[in-house]
């Protein structure tokens, strides 16, 4: 009950507060975005499994979102940040959607 409450008052703090994002962070907010995303619905996949871990998903969630923010960032260094940004998202994505075909075949049986 603690998380639900949590991102009820996470949800309401980002929508009354209008926080921003300041200009030079503003390239990696998708990437962690997604990044994060990725290490949710692999952590519910896993839940429903029946092998979740707690400290797996917190190592997962930010190792996910310090590595494709340090990938983005090399990027921007070398001059292709556009190119490498399209590659985290590929990869996360087909992580993503991997992990929710295995949900979706989980809750329907199918």
């Amino acid at each position: 009950m603690i998380p639900v409450i949590g991102l009820l008052v996470g949800i309401a703090a980002g929508l009354f507060l209008d926080p921003s994002v300041p200009v030079a962070l503003q390239p990696y907010l998708p990437i962690a975005v997604v990044a994060a995303l990725d290490a949710v619905f692999g952590a519910l996949r896993a839940y429903l499994d029946g092998i979740f871990d707690d400290k797996v998903f917190v190592i997962s969630f930010v190792s996910n979102v310090v590595i494709a923010a340090l990938i983005v960032y090399l990027g921007d260094q070398l001059g292709v940040g556009g190119q490498l940004s399209t590659g985290v998202i590929v990869v996360l994505g087909i992580r993503i959607f991997s992990n929710v075909a295995a949900i979706r075949r989980h809750i329907f049986h199918a």
